[in-house]
């Protein structure tokens, strides 16, 4: 064979090589979210470890999504000049090492550290999977990648709930802390050994000059278009429940509603996250087969407004209906990733990174609002009980709580009834 430098037309897309670089990405994303939801099952531990209240707890876990916020926007840009590869390695190593710290910390503010590099390090997996996939797989297959990178991200929700709370039980959640940093270490050699920017054997040259201009140019005109602030709320409001309840306190919920054991709870708390896996693929499949966004995101929001106004206002349901309407919400709220398509619809197409990361960056930042918000209102209808050291809330207390979150859910549906019809 010649030394010719391979063309597009020479490369096989979607090989077995693609699959494996993607998949290696696609745990990374699956890594952060997994470090996403953790603490719901660590709520009880953390709060006696630490001696810190609802709210502090909520302020230590939304940690997480501070930086994960701050980074999404121009990551895009930072992606194209540093690469996937370099940026996913560098960004497991950062949440490896905060992983360690968290684990090993003797004061909250050493927590607080951990878990603001666990933030740093998470930022990356799920853009950096859709970028590879847009590198090493034809345009035809990207809704797919997209669909399956957020469910591996669910699966491993799903794992940290039931079976890390299990694991806690037995070996206590600085081991699992511990754990979870040497598999980040782990992922991050195999993702520099293994992982490609894109398909070619010769490095693509770039005109770098003015990269970092043009980023930010493109970033202050999609800030100033209203429609994509709108479609960023509605992302916002309907990830936020996941996010908070799955992501948090829907755990200890259970728990003091259904007088559950830790395990047995985040067992039924993880099925929000089935709900959301299983819904995010088919109704990004649904949006595109239909040609519709905005009917899929007022459905969905609609009945994830519905089935939350139910959790919080109806006392002492049976189990089987609690856990069936969690479902259903994280169901319905995966509506949500048709978003990402319709503010690329919306906006011109040589700003679609821009905005892409303002949607993220806000959906993100949800969990980062909510959290400590819940946590606040439970320390403020808190009658002073103490078990085994740490603060204990009733049912009631949960579900006023709640309200906040139904109230922001409401606001993205009356948003998503104003939204701009379908650019088809």
């Amino acid at each position: 064979m010649s030394n010719t430098e391979p063309t597009e037309n020479t490369v096989q897309l979607g090989g077995r090589r693609a699959w494996i670089i993607w998949s290696l990405a696609a745990l990374a994303f699956g890594y952060a979210f997994f470090h996403r939801v953790a603490p719901s099952v660590m709520v009880s531990d953390l709060m006696r470890e630490f001696a810190i209240s609802g709210a502090m707890l909520g302020t230590l876990s939304a940690l997480y999504f501070y930086p994960y916020v701050l980074l999404q926007i121009p990551l895009g840009a930072i992606l194209d000049v540093v690469g996937a590869r370099v940026l996913l390695t560098v960004a497991l190593s950062i949440a490896a090492l905060g992983s360690l710290l968290f684990g090993s910390a003797t004061s909250i503010e050493v927590a607080y550290i951990g878990r603001v590099l666990i933030g740093v390090g998470s930022s990356v997996g799920f853009l950096g999977a859709l970028m590879l996939a847009s590198k090493w797989f034809p345009v035809r297959q990207f809704a797919l990648l997209s669909g399956l990178t957020m469910f591996v991200g669910m699966m491993s929700g799903m794992l940290a709930q039931a079976p890390l709370a299990i694991f806690i039980s037995q070996f206590g959640w600085r081991s699992s802390m511990g754990g979870l940093g040497f598999f980040g270490g782990f992922l991050a050699v195999l993702i520099y050994a293994f992982v490609r920017n894109r398909p070619e054997n010769h490095t693509i040259k770039k005109k770098q000059k003015g990269v970092w201009k043009n980023m930010w140019r493109g970033l202050a005109r999609a800030a100033s278009k209203r429609e994509v602030w709108k479609i960023a709320l509605v992302a916002a409001t309907m990830s936020g429940p996941m996010l908070t309840m799955g992501g948090l306190w829907g755990t200890p919920y259970l728990m003091s509603a259904y007088g559950l054991a830790r395990p047995e709870a985040a067992f039924y708390m993880s099925l929000m996250l089935f709900g959301w896996a299983f819904g995010a693929p088919f109704t990004g499949w649904l949006s595109d087969y239909i040609g519709q966004r905005k009917a899929l995101l007022i459905g969905g929001s609609g009945i994830l407004s519905l089935t939350l106004g139910i959790i919080v206002f109806l006392p002492n349901a049976p189990l089987w209906l609690t856990v069936s309407l969690f479902v259903l919400a994280g169901a319905s709220g995966s509506a949500m990733v048709t978003t990402f398509a319709l503010v690329r619809e919306v906006a011109p197409a040589d700003i679609s990174g821009s905005v892409v990361g303002i949607v993220n960056s806000m959906t993100v930042a949800s969990g980062a609002l909510l959290q400590p918000l819940v946590g606040v209102i439970l320390d403020r209808r808190w009658d002073g009980t103490f078990v085994d050291g740490a603060r204990t809330y009733a049912e009631s207390d949960y579900r006023w709580s709640f309200v906040i979150v139904l109230a922001a859910a409401l606001v993205g549906f009356i948003t998503c009834l104003n939204l701009k019809g379908d650019a088809r």
